[in-house]
């Protein structure tokens, strides 16, 4: 079974914005892109997906998602992330007609291929399924075998999309489940391993700068790589 996968990305200079820098050392907007590009990477690189689908307005990230290998749709309805999804599923189904599609957050830079591989293995054994976030209270893969993807992001988006009748996959991809929105958040997607675009902008940030300051666990000696 082959997958369109959908990835919504805001615009840079109004992503991640819980991300804490100094005011002079703005940190969420590179972060913001290379989560992107380590995300629209993996999925790329996942065997059962066939297209992938990068919804955004933001020109800085259609170009570097676009050299992986992704389509790009202009984020141009209103609605924030759930028509965003909607547009990404619609425009698939266009194309190929009814068939699986899949929706992932573009802030997943500790996520695998074999992970993502893995979930939707589990995902085609239901018509709709979601994978929750670490917490377990959010949304991180959304599925629909036919292509009718039906998002409920937002607060307690995990028992919506359960209220809505999707299936909750709880399977151990501890890298899919992971996104990142504060430090601490960054700090967990470390210790499972960051996607290399995620690694290099850390790696790059001057010693002695408060954003580096911010991020000192991850330091030069102790960061882990893994390949997307």
């Amino acid at each position: 079974m082959q997958w369109s996968v959908v990835v919504p990305v805001k615009r840079l200079a109004l992503a991640k914005t819980r991300l804490v820098s100094a005011p002079d050392e703005p940190l969420n907007p590179a972060l913001a892109l290379a989560f992107a590009r380590d995300t629209v990477a993996a999925v790329v690189a996942t065997a059962a997906v066939d297209r992938v689908i990068v919804v955004t307005d933001d020109q800085q990230v259609s170009a570097a998602v676009a050299a992986w290998g992704a389509e790009v749709l202009p984020d141009v309805r209103r609605g924030g992330l759930n028509e965003a999804v909607r547009s990404g599923a619609a425009y698939a189904v266009g194309i190929a007609g009814p068939h699986p599609v899949a929706a992932l957050p573009s802030d997943l830079p500790a996520l695998t291929a074999d992970w993502l591989q893995a979930a939707l293995a589990a995902a085609a054994e239901h018509a709709w399924a979601f994978v929750p976030d670490a917490t377990g209270t959010g949304t991180t893969l959304l599925t629909a075998t036919s292509g009718d993807v039906r998002p409920r992001y937002g607060p307690e988006s995990a028992e919506e999309h359960a209220r809505d009748g999707a299936a909750r996959l709880d399977g151990d991809w501890p890298g899919l489940r992971q996104d990142v929105d504060t430090l601490e958040d960054l700090l967990t997607a470390w210790a499972l391993g960051l996607g290399p675009a995620t690694t290099a902008v850390i790696a790059a940030m001057p010693l002695g700068s408060a954003s580096r300051d911010l991020l000192l666990p991850i330091s030069e000696d102790r960061m882990p790589y893994r390949s997307a």
